[in-house]
């Protein structure tokens, strides 16, 4: 995934909460239960393995998680929701050389998300 698309999407302040587990714990409280499998162009998630395309989800959140002491502690968080499939769930992803490619439906569909969420979108 392009990492200059994660700076054009504003994160969540999670300033409170110290590492990853933490903001997870928060998450879960939320609601958002599962954990979603990316499998290129969509997510996966439980033991029937049901599949989330981008037209299906929602990106509530993404939080980017920066501990510059610890580098396996740099992380991506993202909150998903799906209402079509009454579904909550996190995707979490690394930062750095060893994460995940996302196809460019799911990358505009973050997009999407984002614009959809400030009321920038624009339909030209």
């Amino acid at each position: 995934m392009d990492r200059s698309t994660i700076n054009e999407i504003e994160k969540e302040n999670y300033a409170d909460e110290s590492s990853l587990a933490n903001v997870i714990d928060v998450l879960k409280a939320k609601g958002y239960i599962e954990s979603l499998v990316p499998h290129y162009d969509h997510f996966v998630f439980g033991d029937d393995q049901t599949e989330l395309y981008p037209h299906e989800i929602f990106f509530d959140e993404v939080i980017r998680l920066e501990d510059l002491s610890a580098p396996e502690g740099q992380a991506i968080l993202y909150a998903v929701s799906s209402p079509q499939k009454n579904v909550k769930g996190l995707y979490v992803d690394s930062y750095g050389s060893y994460h995940d490619d996302l196809s460019e439906s799911m990358i505009e569909r973050m997009k999407f998300c984002h614009d959809m969420k400030r009321g920038t979108l624009n339909f030209q």
